[in-house]
């Protein structure tokens, strides 16, 4: 893996098909990785430079949906190379029924946010104890 080379992944913005914004401004879709275990799924958002105050995170109608907003930072001066792209992040999720809604829990550590969605005890998987006479 040492000499594998690093592939460069350029910012999405959010499509207009894919959903209607209110908000003003440019908004990127920001890269996630979802993991699962026996107990949750694990959901790992990066948000270079969202602060947690800045951070919305809102379940309604088994839609989870993640708004970052990023400070404007805009340098004095005129830009004469532009090769990191600022703005905010939006990303929208259907939450399943496996999901145990109401024990969701959220953390901002570095630009990284991590959603732990528990799932339902319904769901997860156990061993039935076999009695004997």
């Amino acid at each position: 893996m040492a000499d594998q080379e690093i592939e460069v992944s350029e910012k999405q913005e959010v499509s207009p098909a894919k959903c209607e914004l209110t908000y003003e401004g440019v908004y990127f879709t920001p890269a996630v990785d979802i993991y699962e275990t026996e107990k949750e799924l694990v959901l790992l958002a990066d948000l270079p430079g969202v602060e947690a105050n800045c951070l919305e995170v809102s379940l309604k109608d088994d839609n989870l949906s993640i708004v970052g907003r990023t400070a404007s930072g805009q340098e004095e001066g005129e830009s004469l190379l532009e090769e990191y792209r600022t703005g905010n992040y939006f990303r929208n999720f259907l939450v399943a029924e496996a999901v145990d809604q109401s024990a969701i829990t959220a953390s901002l550590n570095d630009g990284v946010l991590r959603l732990v969605l528990p799932k339902a005890a319904k769901t997860i998987p156990r061993t039935i104890p076999i009695a004997s006479k």
